[in-house]
C-alpha cells in the first residue's frame, strides 16, 4: 500500500520560507509524477505545481512562479515544495499527490491523482 506523508507546514510571516516535504513509500517512487495542491479553508483543492518523474520538468501555478520550487529525490523517495516569499494568500493546507500518469496539461487536475498525502497546514501571518 503507498502512502503518501507531508511534513513541514506551520506558521510563518509574510516573506517568509517553509519548505514541505513528502515522504512516499510502499513502491518505486520513480513511477510516480507528484503533484502539490493547496486548499484554503472554505475553498476547493487548487493547483500549486508539478514534477515529472525524473525531476527534470516541473510546472507551477502562475501564482507562485518565482516563489515556489518543487523538487525531488528519487533515491530517498521524497517530494519537496521550497516555499519563498510567502503571502497570506498562501495560507491552506497543502496536499501532495502521486499520479503514474506522464506530467502534462492534466497534472493541474485533482482528478488525475489517485494518491493523497494527509496535508499539512501553512499559515502565514501578515
Amino acid at each position: 500500500q503507498v502512502q503518501l506523508v507531508e511534513s513541514g507546514g506551520g506558521l510563518v510571516q509574510t516573506g517568509g520560507s517553509l519548505r514541505l516535504s513528502c515522504a512516499v513509500s510502499g513502491r518505486s517512487f520513480s513511477v510516480y509524477s507528484m503533484g502539490w495542491f493547496r486548499q484554503p479553508l472554505g475553498k476547493e483543492r487548487q493547483f500549486v505545481g508539478a514534477i515529472d518523474w525524473t525531476g527534470e520538468r516541473t510546472y507551477y501555478t502562475d501564482s507562485v512562479k518565482g516563489r515556489f520550487i518543487i523538487s525531488r529525490d528519487n533515491d530517498q523517495n521524497m517530494a519537496y515544495l521550497q516555499m519563498n516569499n510567502l503571502e497570506p494568500e498562501d495560507t491552506a493546507v497543502y496536499y501532495c499527490a502521486a499520479t503514474t500518469a506522464a506530467t502534462g496539461p492534466s497534472s493541474t487536475s485533482v482528478a488525475n491523482y489517485a494518491l493523497w498525502g494527509q496535508g499539512t497546514q501553512v499559515t502565514v501571518s501578515s
